[in-house]
């Protein structure tokens, strides 16, 4: 829920009470300062439409329900990162009310963990790990059409860390399962916060060796080389895979005019 300002600019509502009712079962989470050291609260409301406004600013503004990843082009980059945490530990809360050892009700132990009631059995937030990779053939770069994507535009090769590998056998691995083709001079880019659920997105470059495309058909519908003045649609900016592109780009002095 953002405060749209009389200027038509969007912020997340601060005062020191949640802005909304809450009924005696709502959950107010506090979550660790970020950044500039200001203290964020969160919680989910339960019906949307059939909220009462209490605080009288926000009530003379407005407010707007937005989806997280719209956030990220109406809100300045600090907020979209506190907003981004707090649905992360929402999940976090709605999915560990009770122990998985015994069952019992889980309570709130600090700001970010919890204990059973029963058997003391302690969690905290897990982070899903997930590389994301630019693979450069000359001046082409490999992009490919998950079967997941919700639209027709091509990203990078991505999949998930596993238990006993480091991030670079991840690198190797997953581009040898998913396209089949051989790759070498893996470097560390960048990483990304990524809350949809709970991950972190570590990017990487690396240089094609050899091999044909061969696409993992369970997850890829389509992946092929494009030259870097000749590109499909490609990822929205609020991703780290739009970020690797853009970088890549940049190296032939293009910057993309893609949204």
């Amino acid at each position: 829920m953002l405060e749209k300002r009389p200027d038509g600019t969007y912020t997340i509502p601060c005062c020191a009470e949640p802005p909304i009712e809450t009924k005696p079962w709502t959950h107010v989470m506090t979550i660790t300062p970020m950044g500039d050291g200001t203290e964020v609260r969160t919680l989910n409301i339960d019906n949307p439409q059939n909220i009462v406004v209490t605080n009288d600013s926000l009530r003379a503004n407005g407010y707007e329900f937005i989806g997280l990843r719209q956030t990220f082009y109406h809100l300045p980059m600090s907020f979209y990162l506190k907003a981004g945490k707090c649905q992360e530990l929402l999940y976090w809360d709605q999915n560990t009310r009770f122990c998985g050892v015994c069952g019992a009700p889980m309570r709130m132990s600090t700001d970010i963990s919890k204990q059973c009631t029963e058997c003391g059995k302690e969690v905290w937030p897990q982070l899903a790990t997930a590389i994301i990779v630019l693979i450069h053939r000359g001046d082409e770069v490999l992009l490919v059409h998950a079967r997941n994507f919700k639209s027709d535009f091509f990203g990078l090769v991505a999949g998930f860390v596993e238990t006993g590998e480091t991030l670079e056998e991840a690198v190797q691995r997953e581009v040898m399962e998913e396209t089949g083709v051989t790759i070498t001079n893996i470097s560390y880019f960048g990483s990304q916060p990524w809350p949809y659920p709970c991950g972190l997105m570590v990017g990487f470059n690396a240089d094609y060796v050899s091999g044909d495309i061969h696409l993992q058909k369970s997850e890829l519908s389509k992946g092929s080389w494009f030259r870097y003045d000749a590109l499909p649609r490609i990822p929205q900016k609020l991703s780290i895979a739009r970020r690797l592109l853009d970088a890549w780009l940049l190296s032939y002095g293009i910057v993309s005019e893609q949204d």
